[in-house]
């Protein structure tokens, strides 16, 4: 089962709208809230939410994707202590100023993270170095 979300607001200053769309799957291991997280995120990293950008409330979030406040709430401090939003009591959450190198950072972690379980993966399954590069080096020039 899917549940799925668009969520549209404008933003008041730049006269666009940004729409958000977060997608919860039950099918996954991952907890609701790093669902949020992760898809906010990459959002953020990809500049489709850029600073300044608002992005739901933490309660127009859970009511539209069915799921509690306090899961929402989780995701929305993870970010928050990330440096990806801030939170201004009255005003909402919107997309904190930040800097190119941090988001590359988040992304090289990510990377490392997904490489090292390949590597694993490759050891104890006996795939050679070599075939490893040379996948890794097919899926980073595919389009």
């Amino acid at each position: 089962m899917y549940l799925y979300n668009k969520y549209t607001t404008v933003h008041r200053s730049m006269e666009r709208q940004i729409i958000v769309e977060i997608i919860i799957s039950t099918n996954t291991g991952k907890p609701i809230y790093e669902q949020i997280t992760s898809q906010i995120k990459a959002k953020i990293m990809s500049g489709e939410l850029r600073t300044g950008d608002s992005i739901p409330s933490m309660r127009a979030l859970a009511r539209s994707i069915h799921v509690s406040v306090i899961t929402v709430q989780k995701a929305y401090e993870d970010l928050q202590r990330d440096g990806f939003i801030e939170t201004t009591v009255g005003r909402g959450s919107y997309v904190a100023a930040q800097n190119k190198d941090f988001f590359q950072e988040e992304q090289q972690r990510c990377a490392e993270e997904h490489l090292e379980a390949a590597a694993e993966i490759g050891r104890t399954g006996g795939i050679p170095l070599s075939k490893l590069v040379e996948l890794l080096t097919m899926f980073y020039e595919e389009e």
